[in-house]
């Protein structure tokens, strides 16, 4: 019974989000998506294609405070982890994730070299960013979440949906994006990691869409 009351206790201090708080979070994400790569074009002239390294390490250096400072506001246990320590665990998952998406994507069959290093680094910030970050501003080292999240993918409250979607939807996408790689056609989207990286932010944009989707059901049903 205590265990139980334990469990009960931390979720019932967790802080909660309405639907119109999910949808600004998605929105204040996606547009910063569109955001981006409009200074990379209109700017910088240049785009995912011609200098992917750049428009990527563009992506998670811009979105990166974003994408912590919102998420931080949603942190598992708030009477015992503050504000701004939510932020600190954000940032340190960055890298961290960092390690783990470039590790996997090197064992998929990633390029390793010296000139593939700039555009593999930036490539994993970007899908750390998108994958670890928010868990870890949320969850922080409370391994039962993370096991739920990634390992059992049982999303309960609206927060759990906003990043167990996002994140799923990311590296499903990069994985349909990794297709053409191996493709003799030649053509210059081919090269590691750009169509990877279509793939990984069509999925994200996507899974973003069908995130605040199940937010929406799922209090229309409870309010039922």
């Amino acid at each position: 019974m205590k265990p139980k009351k334990s469990k009960m206790g931390v979720r019932a201090s967790s802080i909660s989000v309405s639907t119109s708080e999910a949808l600004v979070v998605h929105l204040t994400i996606g547009l910063g998506l569109a955001l981006c790569f409009s200074v990379a074009h209109n700017v910088h002239f240049i785009n995912l294609t011609s200098h992917p390294s750049q428009v990527l390490g563009l992506i998670w250096a811009f979105q990166c405070p974003t994408v912590i400072l919102l998420y931080s506001r949603y942190r598992k246990d708030p009477e015992r982890c503050s504000y701004w320590k939510a932020v600190g665990r954000g940032v340190l998952g960055l890298p961290a994730g960092a390690v783990v998406n470039a590790l996997g994507a090197i064992a998929l069959g990633a390029p390793v070299g010296i000139q593939y290093l700039p555009k593999t680094i930036n490539w994993s910030l970007m899908m750390s960013l998108f994958t670890i970050v928010p868990a870890a501003s949320v969850f922080g080292s409370s391994w039962t979440d993370w096991q739920r999240i990634f390992a059992c993918t049982k999303p309960i409250d609206p927060v759990d949906f906003m990043i167990c979607l996002p994140a799923h939807g990311v590296v499903i996408g990069a994985w349909f994006g990794a297709w053409p790689v191996p493709l003799d056609w030649e053509r210059p989207w081919q090269e590691w990691p750009i169509c990877v990286s279509y793939g990984a932010i069509t999925g994200y944009l996507v899974s973003l869409v069908a995130s605040f989707g199940f937010i929406l059901v799922r209090q229309h049903v409870k309010g039922d």
